[in-house]
Order: structure tokens, then sequence, then C-alpha cells
């Protein structure tokens, strides 16, 4: 038997070792989530953990409104300088305390002033927040903030327990207490992630599991084995050549979402010594790698056809799209003329991606695509929290990055270009980038904060610090018997309202 194969049925013989509790979802996912604190948090596998763990202030919908959480109603004053939330009555954290107005300001000054937190960018336009009464929160503004109420639906609206929180002070994410469906148990890093129902939730009738137990498991054929087997219940991320073995299984399903997420090619510009080459320091040698790239070869090669070949944060068909930036083709003449205008016509770079079949996979494509241009790409292949942890130190020459997609324009590009963001590794910063993403923020009439983003495009566009390349399809494959399961285009798991035959 190969190494390949060795491979797969070993982690096939220890995921089968594990019966099925009575009442337990057993989850697939692709990545090992970093700290289990939303304040800490920058992992999509640690946002499939928090669906289940943490309820956010407001959530999502299908059809990309805001849903009531925690909170059941909220306001904007008529200037936009204040954002009132009535809270939901009867709300307890999992050790019991009560989730009040008071705990709702403890959660969100922790967010926006806690050393450790990592969501000060997202609330940076909030100077303020007053407690109205036990049930009414006001989040007083520096400037109006569009986005805000996007931040509410993800980790900068989690509410953990002030108490729990203050107990482990820096180690809470070892044991997270927050006011989800389930309650956390117990972590075994790069293995599982076991949370049991939570008997007080405010939603309880529509939880359906006494137990979920997460399984991150970074190649796509193991976890599709499992779920074959009966290992597994629901995998996330399923690779799209492996849709058509779904479909043909009467005992599974596959769920699609067309995904608000995206996946480019991130450049070291000034994050120390491995930005000096010639991707780092010139615009024109970025250019060339991009005109050597054919992006709809990439997605029928490694996607099947499901995904959607873009050049930008936004999908073509949302209104922050911008019309006069299409989506290039392949220009193999182009890409050598743009390397010899820069003196630099055989240059090297580094390419960090992460240990996933589908990353690796779009690597060698585009290994061999630069390579007619002129240009070696050396893949560097690392597990996720090891290559974040990498980029963070300016460790990388490029990286893959892959983006998990937001319902608002502006966390689709602040998070990895904001001069302020935690996750801007490159250390992309000019002046009229940062003016016009201010622009875009503080604008709520929808065709001028439209415009807005168009200009933001195109300084983005005249810089390419990331090579956008596609629109990630969030493709699911779950047991026949799995009912209820909703694709969000988040591409997040949301077990309310699941049930399991």
């Amino acid at each position: 038997m190969g190494a390949g194969r060795t491979g797969l049925a070993l982690a096939f013989m220890l995921l089968a070792g594990a019966a099925q509790a009575a009442g337990t979802l057993r989850i697939g996912i692709q990545e090992d989530p970093d700290r289990l604190d939303p304040a800490l948090g920058g992992t999509f596998g640690g946002r499939l953990v928090f669906a289940e763990l943490c309820d956010k202030l407001v959530d999502l919908k299908p059809d990309l409104g805001f849903a009531p959480q925690l909170a059941t109603a909220w306001a904007w004053s008529p200037d936009g300088l204040a954002l009132t939330l009535t809270l939901r009555d009867g709300v307890t954290f999992q050790d019991g305390e009560p989730m009040t107005a008071e705990a709702v300001k403890w959660n969100l000054e922790r967010y926006r002033s806690a050393p450790e937190s990592v969501r000060k960018a997202e609330l940076k336009s909030v100077s303020a927040v007053e407690v109205v009464d036990p049930r009414t929160v006001r989040l007083v503004l520096s400037q109006p903030n569009a986005p805000l109420l996007a931040a509410l639906s993800d980790r900068a609206g989690m509410m953990v327990s002030p108490k729990a929180a203050e107990r482990l002070g820096k180690e809470f994410f070892t044991a997270p207490v927050c006011s989800g469906p389930f309650s956390f148990v117990e972590r075994v890093a790069l293995d599982h992630i076991t949370m049991d129902r939570f008997p007080g939730y405010w939603n309880a009738p529509a939880v359906h599991f006494d137990r979920v137990v997460v399984r991150p498991i970074a190649n796509s054929t193991v976890r599709l084995v499992n779920l074959q087997s009966g290992q597994l219940d629901i995998v996330q991320d399923l690779a799209p050549q492996d849709a058509g073995k779904v479909r043909a299984d009467p005992k599974l399903r596959l769920t699609t979402a067309t995904g608000l997420g995206y996946a480019g090619i991130n450049f070291n510009l000034g994050n120390g010594d491995a930005s000096k080459n010639p991707f780092g320091q010139d615009a024109r040698v970025r250019r060339a790698l991009q005109a050597a790239i054919d992006r709809n070869v990439i997605n029928t090669v490694v996607m099947d056809g499901l995904f959607v070949p873009d050049n930008q944060t936004e999908l073509p068909n949302s209104p922050y799209f911008n019309p006069q930036i299409p989506v290039p083709g392949r220009d193999l003449a182009r890409a050598k003329a743009l390397l010899k205008e820069a003196g630099v016509e055989h240059p090297v770079l580094s390419l960090r991606v992460q240990n996933a079949p589908r990353d690796q996979q779009v690597g060698e494509v585009l290994q061999a695509m630069a390579a007619e241009a002129g240009i070696e790409l050396k893949l560097l292949v690392g597990e996720a929290n090891t290559n974040i942890e990498a980029m963070t130190r300016g460790d990388f020459q490029s990286s893959i990055v892959n983006w998990s997609g937001r319902a608002d324009p502006d966390a689709n590009v602040s998070i990895y270009l904001a001069c302020d963001s935690f996750q801007n590794w490159g250390k992309y910063c000019p002046a009229d980038f940062g003016a016009a993403l201010a622009r875009g923020r503080a604008e709520t009439d929808p065709a001028r904060r439209a415009a807005d983003y168009h200009d933001v495009v195109s300084i983005y566009d005249r810089d390419m610090p990331i090579i956008f390349l596609y629109h990630i399809t969030a493709v699911f494959a779950h047991a026949a018997g799995l009912k209820g399961f909703v694709a969000v285009p988040d591409g997040l798991i949301r077990v309310q309202g699941m049930t399991l035959e």
C-alpha cells in the first residue's frame, strides 16, 4: 500500500474507534481552530466552533440580512452616531450568570481596549458604551459606521461570561464560557473539540442533540471517507471534485451556497526583510504574475467549476464590485513585458500554502502557469496556524489567504488591507486607500457608499497587494438522515433546528 493510502487508512481507523453517543452530532472541519476566545480568534475553524458555543448580538440570514439573536431589536439614531440594542430577556451564560446590559458593556469594552484583543479595529468607531437599563445598551460612535452591525454579527458581537473571563484571565480560551446552545467540555489539539448541550439555552427547543464533537481533518478525502463510513454526520469544505461522489451516494446529501469568502495571493510589501524582493517592492512584478494566471482554468481544474473566478473582494453581481475593472484573462505576452520593464525577467517567489488539498492544488496550478511567464514559484506547505504565526512575524514573501467573507464590504477588504487590521500581514498602508475606506465606512447612502468602494477597488488594483483569485462556494456533505441544515453564505454550520434520523 502506498504512503498516501496508508495515511488515509490510519486516519480512518483512528476516527472509526470513536463510537457515536446517543444524540451526538459529529462535524468534520478543514482546519484546527486557533484560540477559542472571541477577543483573540482569527481563523474560520474557530468561527465554526463559536457557531455552537457563543451566540452573537445579531446573526446572519441566508439572504444576508440580519436576524435577532441576543439582541431582539436595534435602531440607529437619525445622525447615525448611536446604535441602541434591545437585549433578549432571560438569557444566561453557560455558568448560570445572567446576560444583562452590564455584561454586554463589559464584553464590548474588553473587545475595544483589552491589550490582547484583536477586535479593536472592528469597534474603532465606538467611543462609549452606555447602559440604558438592564435590557438596553447604547453604542455611541465618534462617526457614522455602516459596517458596525455586520461586526456585531461575528466575533465582536459574541458575549462571553464576564465572571469566567475575569477568573481565567488570559487563559480564558482554554475553557470558554458563552451563551450559545452548547457548553465547552474539552479540546485535544488537532483531534477534537467536544461540547455538551446547555440546558439553560434561551432557544432550547430548537436544539436536538446532547453533544457536538468537532473534528479538524485537513485532508478532504479523509473527511469524506469518514462521512461515508458513518463516523461523521456532516463535513465542511468538501473538495469540489468529490461532489459527484456525494450526489451518487443515496446515503449522503450535497448542499452548496455561493459564499462571501475569497482566496488570493497576499504579498509581503513591508513586513521585515522577507519583503525585500521584486514582488514585495514593485507592483509591475505582481501585475506580471496576475497576467500569467488563468482564473477560469483554476476553477475548472481544482474546483470542478463550482467556484466564482474574481479579481475583487466582492462578487461580480455585488453593487460594490467595480465594473470598470473586470476580471482579466490570461496574457503571457503582457506578463513577460512587465517583467522585462521591471528588469527581472526570471524572478523567484516563495508562496506559503495551507496543508489542505485545495490550497496545494491551487498552488501547483499557479506554479505551472507562472513558469510559462518565467516566474519560479516555490511552494511552502504548512498547517494553518503555523502559517499565520509565520506571516505575523513577517516570515513570508507571499501566501494564499482564504477569507470566509462578511455581509458588509468593509470587512472583506479591511481584514487583510486596512492599516490597523491585525491580519494586514503584508503591511499595505497607502494614505489614499485609508481615506477611501474611511469614506465608505461613514457613508450610509447605498449608492454613494458603492461609489466609495469602487474607489477602494481602483486603489488596490493599482497597487496589487493581493491578487484575488476566486470566491469560494461553501460545499457541505452530510448524512441523508440529517434534516434541517441550511447553508448560509458565511459557510457556518448552525445546529439549531437540525435533527438526525
